[in-house]
């Protein structure tokens, strides 16, 4: 079981990670490039972004809900207690993720709608202004949570953690 358990958390890190480094150097940039501008104009390009982007939270829920039940379910299996590291390395990522998607990628997305949309002149350049300020918090977060990410994935695919084996710390005994 615990292999099972195992595999389930390194394929759940691997495609979180995977799609974190993905989405932020290929798709997301992907949007602005001269070639997308092209074919989808600004505002247009920003606003199918941010459809990417809802989509990619989604994505962060689903692998950071996988990861506490792997989690939980490592710790009923093993009998061992939460390690603190990995715990608060994944309540962090998973804090980032809801906090990006729930709070921030909508104030983005409202900003986008003003710094286009008909209002006034001013209205449009204090949106640019916030939206320039907003999108660099978000892309600061996104550098943490894909740090966290790789941490992750490193801690879940390490062997030589006592809470991955079971009798791990008998077994290591004199070793060197």
């Amino acid at each position: 079981m615990i292999g099972f358990l195992r595999f389930i958390g390194v394929v759940n890190a691997a495609i979180w990670f995977g799609s974190a480094i993905f989405f932020t150097i290929v798709a997301g940039p992907a949007f602005f490039s001269d070639e997308m501008e092209r074919l989808i104009r600004p505002p247009y390009n920003g606003a199918a972004a941010q459809v990417l982007l809802k989509r990619y939270f989604y994505l962060h829920y689903w692998c950071g809900g996988i990861a506490v039940i792997h989690l939980l379910l490592e710790r009923l299996y093993t009998g061992r207690s939460f390690e603190r590291f990995t715990s608060v390395l994944l309540a962090a990522i998973l804090g980032f993720s809801l906090l990006g998607g729930f709070w921030l990628q909508p104030r983005l997305k409202e900003l986008h709608y003003i710094k286009y949309s008909a209002a006034t002149a001013e209205e449009r350049a204090e949106a640019d202004k916030s939206f320039g300020a907003w999108h660099g918090v978000s892309q600061t977060m996104n550098l943490f949570v894909t740090a966290g990410l790789l941490f992750y994935l490193w801690r879940v695919t390490s062997l030589n953690h006592p809470a991955r084996v079971p009798g791990f710390r008998k077994l290591s005994v004199g070793w060197k």
